[in-house]
C-alpha cells in the first residue's frame, strides 16, 4: 500500500463490538486481522454481557455504540460491520461516496424490489456507512436518542429504521449492489468488486417474533409449495436407510419430480415473450425465434437475466435448428444461463460427429426417448433410456442407474460406483473434452506472454485481486461461436490459471501450461467431494492434479509451482472418439 493510499484509509474508521464468548471472540480476532491488512482505523471492542441480557439486548447496544464512534470521529467516515462478517476491501465507489448513508438494501435485494411493499425495513444492517455530513450524523443521533427512551423490546435495526424514516426526506443515500456480497445477488465478473461476506450466528430467526418488527405495506408470507415439498423430501430422505433412500432418489430423479421441484431454482421468467423465445430456440424454429425476439426488443430493453436467456436460446437454436431431417436427443446441464462452458461442451463436441439436429433433454426431467448423456459430473441423472459416453460423478453419494446403456465413463472411480450400483463393468474411459484439439485445430505459436485467469462459475464472487500480467476470461458462455473464440483465446496465452476443470481439460488437450486452483475461503463452492479430478486424470491417462487452495490476492510466486504442461495422448483421443461414434451408433440404431 502506497503512502497516499494509507493516508486515504485513515479518513475512515470501521467499528464493531463483540461479547466475551468463544464464538464472537474468534470472529473478532479474524475481523481485526482482516481490517489491519486493509490499513483502516479500527474501533473493535469487547463488551460485557450482563446477567439477564440476551442477543436482542446486546444488538440494541449497537445504536449508542455507533453514535459514540461518530461523535469521536467527526471528520471520518464511519463504517459498521457485524463482527462475524468479513470485509475484503473498501471499494472506491463506497469509500469515496458522497451520499449521507450507504449500505445494502434489506435482504440483499435488488433495485427492482425496492420499496416497503417488499420489505418492512430499508437497510440491511450488517454493513453500512455513515458520512461526515450533518444530515448523516443527525440520523445516527436521532436513533440513539430514541433508543435511550424507548420501552419497546427491539434490536438496533428497529431504531435505525425509525431514524431513517424520520430523517430520510433530508438525506442522500446510496444502495450497494447485492452482488458485491459473497453468495448474494446475481454473480458476474462484470459487476463491482466483491468486498463483503455476510455472517450469521443464527440468532435472527430465534428472536424474529420476540422483538418489535416493522411490516411491509403488503407484508405477508410468500408460500412456495415447491420449496416446501423439496424440504419435506430432503427431511424424509435423511431419515431413511441408505439403500432405501438411494433407490427412492433414483426413482424420483427418473420420474422428473426432481426437475419439477427445482425447476425455478436457476431461471424464473414471467415474461411470456421470453418463454416463447426459449421454447422456439429449443425447438429449432428460426422463424418463431426471430419473430419473438423482434417483438421483445421493440418493447423492452433486456436486463441481465433476459440477455442471458436470449443468448442461451440462440445457442439452442444453433443446434436444434440445423438443416437435417434427423434428430439426436442429448442431455447436459443447462444452468446457469447463458451457459457454463464445460457443460455446453456436450452439444459442441457431439455436433462435430453428427449432422443431426440436436434436441435438448433436461437431465432433471422425465425421459421418453433414448438420449445421450456425456460430459460432466451428472451421473446421478442417468436414466434407463440413457446412452452414456464419458460421464462422471462428483461423489459416491448417489448410485448410478444400472439399466442404462454404458459405452464409456469418465474414469475408474465412476466405473467402480457403477459396479457397486449393480451395473455392467465398463473399461472404456475418457472425458470427451480431451478431443477439443481435434475438433478446433489451433496451431499454438508465439504467445502474448500473459496469463489467462478463468474461475469456475461458482467462484465468481471470490474477491480476487489479479496481478498486472493477468487477464480474466469468463466461462459463462454457450454458443458454438463463443466456444471456438474462447478456445482460440486460451491458445494465445503463455499459461492459464483456472478453478474450472473443463478449462484445465481444454488446456491438456492442446498442451497449454495450466494451474488448477481453488481459493482460500471458497474451497467448498465447487460441488462434490473432489473425486472427479482423479477420476478424470486416471481415465485420461495423465497426472492427477487436485485443485490447490491459493490466496485470492494472486501471487505468481505461489502459482508458478502449480503450473503443469500436460498433453493428452493421441491414443487416448482415439479411444474417446471411438466411444462417441459407438454411442451415436447405438442411439441411431445403425
Amino acid at each position: 500500500m502506497s503512502n497516499s493510499q494509507a493516508s486515504q484509509m485513515k479518513r475512515a474508521i470501521v467499528c464493531s463490538f463483540y461479547t466475551n464468548d468463544d464464538y464472537y471472540r474468534a470472529h473478532a480476532n479474524r475481523l481485526r486481522k482482516n481490517l489491519e491488512t486493509l490499513g483502516v482505523d479500527i474501533d473493535l471492542r469487547e463488551i460485557v454481557k450482563n446477567p439477564g441480557e440476551d442477543w436482542a439486548s446486546i444488538c440494541r447496544k449497537k445504536v449508542g455504540f455507533i453514535a459514540e464512534v461518530c461523535a469521536a470521529n467527526p471528520d471520518k467516515k464511519v463504517f459498521w460491520i457485524d463482527v462475524d462478517c468479513e470485509l475484503f476491501s473498501i471499494p472506491d465507489f463506497i469509500f469515496h461516496s458522497t451520499a449521507d448513508i450507504i449500505g445494502f438494501q434489506r435482504g440483499f435485494s435488488n433495485p427492482m424490489k425496492i420499496g416497503y411493499e417488499n420489505r418492512g425495513r430499508f437497510w440491511e444492517p450488517c454493513f453500512w456507512g455513515i458520512n461526515t455530513t450533518e444530515q448523516a450524523r443527525k440520523m445516527v443521533a436521532l436513533a440513539a436518542e430514541f433508543e435511550k427512551i424507548a420501552t419497546v423490546r427491539a434490536t438496533d435495526d428497529f431504531f435505525f429504521e425509525e431514524a431513517w424514516r424520520a430523517a430520510s426526506p433530508n438525506l442522500t443515500f446510496q444502495v450497494i449492489p447485492s452482488n458485491c456480497a459473497v453468495d448474494k445477488g446475481k454473480p458476474s465478473i462484470d459487476s463491482h468488486q466483491v468486498f463483503f461476506r455476510f455472517g450469521s450466528s443464527g440468532q435472527v430467526e430465534n428472536f424474529k417474533d420476540k422483538v418489535e418488527q416493522h411490516k411491509g405495506s403488503k407484508s405477508r408470507k410468500k408460500i412456495n409449495p415447491k420449496r416446501e415439498l423439496l424440504e419435506v423430501a430432503k427431511s424424509i430422505e435423511e431419515l431413511l436407510p441408505v439403500k432405501i433412500s438411494t433407490k427412492l432418489r433414483m426413482v424420483v430423479d427418473a420420474s422428473g419430480v426432481t426437475g419439477v421441484l427445482t425447476g425455478t431454482k436457476h431461471n424464473v421468467y414471467n415474461n411470456k415473450t421470453m418463454v416463447s423465445i426459449l421454447k422456439s430456440g429449443r425447438a429449432g424454429n428460426h422463424k418463431e425465434f426471430n419473430k419473438n425476439l423482434e417483438i421483445f426488443k421493440s418493447k423492452s430493453l433486456p436486463d441481465n437475466y433476459e440477455s442471458a436467456l436470449i443468448k442461451v436460446s440462440s445457442t439452442y437454436l444453433a443446434y436444434a435448428g440445423r438443416e437435417s431431417d434427423k434428430k439426436l436427443v442429448l442431455s447436459w446441464w443447462e444452468n446457469p444461463y447463458p451457459g457454463n462452458y464445460g457443460d455446453w461442451l456436450t452439444p459442441f463436441i457431439f455436433s462435430y460427429y453428427t449432422t443431426n439436429k440436436i434436441i435438448f433433454q433436461s437431465l432433471t426431467s422425465r425421459a421418453h426417448n433414448k438420449h445421450i448423456v456425456s460430459l460432466g459430473s451428472v451421473g446421478r441423472f442417468i436414466k434407463p433410456e440413457s446412452v452414456v459416453v464419458g460421464t462422471g460423478v462428483s461423489s459416491f453419494k448417489y448410485a448410478l442407474q444400472p439399466k442404462a446403456d454404458y459405452v464409456s465413463v469418465r474414469g475408474p472411480h465412476t466405473a467402480d460406483l457403477l459396479l457397486r450400483s449393480g451395473g455392467p463393468k465398463v473399461e472404456s474411459f475418457g472425458d470427451p473434452g480431451v478431443l477439443l484439439s481435434r475438433i478446433v485445430p489451433v496451431k499454438r505459436g508465439k504467445t502474448n506472454g500473459r496469463t489467462a485467469f478463468i474461475r469456475h462459475h461458482t467462484h465468481v464472487q471470490a474477491p480476487i485481486n489479479l496481478p498486472a500480467n493477468f487477464d480474466e476470461l469468463s466461462v459463462l458462455l454457450s454458443h458454438p461461436d463463443d466456444v471456438i473464440a474462447f478456445i482460440n483465446k486460451l491458445n494465445e496465452y503463455e499459461n492459464v490459471v483456472t478453478s474450472a476443470m473443463h478449462v484445465m481439460i481444454t488446456c491438456q488437450s492442446y498442451g497449454i501450461p495450466c494451474a488448477l486452483v481453488s481459493f482460500k475461503g471458497f474451497e467448498e463452492y465447487v460441488h462434490g467431494d473432489g473425486i472427479k479430478y482423479s477420476d478424470y486424470a486416471l481415465g485420461a491417462g495423465v497426472e492427477v492434479l487436485d485443485p490447490v487452495a491459493i490466496d485470492p490476492n494472486l501471487d505468481m510466486a505461489e502459482i508458478s509451482p502449480l503450473i503443469k504442461q500436460i498433453q493428452i495422448s493421441q491414443e487416448k483421443m482415439d479411444e474417446v472418439e471411438i466411444a462417441i461414434r459407438e454411442g451415436l451408433r447405438r442411439i441411431e440404431g445403425k
